[in-house]
């Protein structure tokens, strides 16, 4: 579509009545993807486009009957996959590989994210842009302003991808402008010509922010040593600074000053009953600004070369002091380029070091890519390391039958300080991930027995690892289901002398979804467990070292998020090394208005093993309250029985509008010490911080 350039911009309040609305083009040849692809959508859906030097404007007008249209959802920041939404993808370079995704509500709520590695969604990004909507007997109507400064582009290309989609949420129907194998990412984007005499003023954002912080620790009450007992207590006011400056529109430097995280998320509590690490998701702005120009080779966890967690952060996720930190990320032509660094401040015996990160991929035909990566730096550990590594992707989404196939190979290599072993790593994957009909993928990995990504995520090193994937979906076009899934998922992990490690083979015996969204599923999965080594799988209870083999069988049930209750029940039962194990998982979560939504999750392991018997919970509950999209409150208590830690977070969260917030950060942690489910105060602070953008 070609766009319109308007005189004056519309005022962005929900209204679809200036003039500027009524001069664009109308586009409404959107068609269903979901439950039928290209089937003809239940309800007309018009969008309009026009833009300006400042910004580019998107309005659209989707009919329904408004006592169908779901908005239960209020707070900012909450996803709005529950209720009726619309949502634009722009891929300003038109590369096809990367991009971003812009969503409102009926209640004009903004969520954002990045495209990562083509298909993937990166939701943690935050951008300044500005939505508002409303509801009238015709259905609803939204207004959204993207501001260019918020966005990578090269003003010399005045073609962009760009794409849309609606969601209808009481019939869960998904529609859209362009589509293949159900999918609207970059690569199967449409076209917008004409935009011309874009600016982005100066191109530097200003944001300050201040803190202050009051944390206070218990005493212990050990009998053994009151006379050294006494409680901690201290106060900071903290001042930080973050400067972002579009060296070209394309290119973007970040500057980052006594780096402060203490508004971010808590992580979700996990309950390990492996022998090896977990991956948490990293959750922190200043690392999520760009991101997807690190990802490298696809990989998820084992083995990343790059994983922003490694710095600022312990190994238990006590935060670590940031001194100074710089990133410049951006496009330039047919490459993109990430190179960051940060100063860490010291952690009790490890002296404050640098960890540097270099990346770069040049785009290749239509949708591939090859790049190389190099990083410097060891996080908490006085032991020298850097690591180089060079990865490919071919990927081609318009195969015959809107049929998709990617390939991918990758090649690292650490140098570890006085590590004398194979530090080499590397690997090839086949996917044809397709929603319709026969799909699946083949992986082989190995990662020599003294790699080791300084800067990376590890938790298996000197293994190979071959797997398996193959998944059959059938969609029928009427009646009761509209998705009948079966496959076959393998995964097989040895040691580099060939001795087994780990096996899984996991049947997919049939998995069912209704018309509206809700999930049931069943699945078997046969297992093989090598131990070198005695496992202490719990505290005074032993795993002899040998061969296992052992099987479960799991029942799954989800329902859809669009009700006002809503949740998931899994059942898991079947032998566990060599004894038993039952696994009960249940969550169910209510939302009576857009301005209350509470839920609880609680998950229960029974193990029982000729070495002892043992029981694992894991309890979470948390309510949300929204006093306006402007202000809102959120509460979450979690626990679990193997660390006996419960932690309390409460956080007051202001957003007057996009680029200017405000928090008060409540944070407490109870501790059973003599497990007798009374719990004593561990850690207790307060903190209250505010930052504000100044664009020039």
């Amino acid at each position: 579509m070609r766009i319109v350039r308007t005189a004056a911009p519309p005022v962005i309040d929900g209204a679809l009545d200036e003039e500027a609305w009524r001069l664009a083009v109308p586009l409404e040849d959107l068609h269903e993807i979901q439950p039928t692809e290209y089937a003809p959508p239940s309800e007309r859906t018009v969008v309009y486009l026009t833009y300006d030097s400042d910004a580019l404007y998107i309005g659209a007008r989707l009919y329904q009957d408004p006592s169908e249209v779901t908005a239960r959802i209020l707070r900012q920041g909450e996803e709005v996959f529950g209720d009726d939404w619309f949502s634009v993808v722009l891929d300003p370079f038109h590369d096809r590989r990367s991009g971003y995704r812009f969503l409102t509500n009926p209640n004009g709520l903004r969520q954002e994210g990045l495209f990562q590695n083509v298909s993937e969604e990166q939701w943690d990004w935050e951008g300044i842009w500005y939505a508002a909507s409303r509801i009238d007997d015709q259905g609803w109507t939204t207004e959204i302003a993207i501001p260019f400064k918020t966005l990578s582009f090269d003003p010399a290309n005045d073609t962009w991808g760009i794409n849309f989609r609606r969601a209808i949420a009481i019939r869960d129907e998904r529609t859209g402008w362009v589509s293949r194998n159900r999918n609207s990412d970059p690569s199967t984007s449409g076209v917008v010509v004409g935009l011309v005499g874009l600016e982005q003023g100066a191109g530097l954002d200003i944001v300050p922010s201040a803190t202050w912080l009051n944390r206070r620790t218990p005493r212990r009450d050990d009998p053994a040593t009151p006379e050294i007992e006494a409680d901690v207590a201290d106060a900071d006011f903290e001042p930080s600074f973050d400067l972002f400056y579009k060296i070209t529109p394309s290119l973007t430097g970040s500057l980052t000053v006594n780096t402060d995280f203490s508004a971010t998320d808590v992580d979700d509590r996990q309950v390990n009953l492996t022998r090896f690490g977990l991956f948490f998701p990293e959750k922190r702005d200043f690392f999520l600004q760009d991101a997807d120009i690190f990802e490298f080779g696809g990989l998820e966890a084992n083995g990343r070369p790059f994983f922003s967690r490694r710095i600022g952060l312990s190994g238990e996720g006590t935060p670590i002091d940031l001194d100074v930190g710089g990133k410049i990320t951006g496009r330039v032509g047919r490459f993109n380029l990430g190179l960051l660094s940060v100063r860490q401040g010291e952690l009790g015996l490890v002296p404050a070091d640098n960890a540097t990160v270099g990346r770069a991929s040049v785009n290749l035909l239509a949708e591939s890519s090859a790049g190389l990566i190099a990083t410097e730096g060891n996080p908490g550990s006085t032991v020298d390391n850097s690591l180089v590594g060079l990865d490919f992707r071919y990927r081609n989404s318009r195969l015959p039958g809107g049929k998709l196939i990617e390939v991918g190979a990758w090649a690292q290599e650490s140098d570890t300080e006085g590590e004398l072993g194979d530090q080499k790593a590397y690997g090839i994957r086949i996917d044809a991930p397709n929603n319709t009909g026969l799909g699946g993928g083949l992986a082989y990995t190995r990662l020599g027995e003294g790699f080791e990504p300084g800067l990376g995520f590890l938790n298996r090193p000197g293994v190979e690892t071959l797997g398996l994937e193959t998944e059959y979906t059938h969609r029928p076009r009427s009646g009761l289901l509209r998705a009948i899934v079966s496959g076959l998922e393998a995964e097989r992990i040895e040691l580099l002398s060939g001795e087994l490690q780990s096996q899984a083979v996991e049947y997919r015996l049939f998995g069912l979804e209704n018309r509206v969204g809700d999930a049931l599923s069943l699945e078997h999965e046969a297992q093989q467990e090598r131990l070198e080594e005695d496992f202490e799988i719990h505290d005074g209870i032993v795993i002899a070292q040998g061969h296992y083999s052992f099987g479960n069988t799991r029942l799954s049930l989800e329902t859809a998020d669009q009700r006002r209750v809503w949740g998931s029940f899994d059942y898991q039962a079947g032998d566990f090394f060599d004894g038993e194990r039952t696994e009960i998982s249940a969550e169910i979560n209510w939302r009576p208005s857009g301005r209350l939504r509470t839920g609880f999750l609680y998950e229960w392991n029974d193990i029982r093993l000729p070495a002892g018997d043992f029981v694992t919970r894991l309890v979470g509950f948390r309510t949300d309250i929204a006093f306006s999209t402007k202000l809102s409150w959120v509460t979450r208590i979690q626990y679990d029985n193997v660390s006996e830690l419960m932690g309390i977070n409460l956080r007051l969260h202001w957003i007057p509008e996009a680029g200017r917030e405000g928090f008060i950060v409540i944070n407490h942690d109870l501790e059973d010490r003599d497990l007798d489910n009374r719990f004593h105060s561990a850690l207790s602070e307060a903190g209250v911080k505010f930052s504000y953008t100044f664009r020039f």
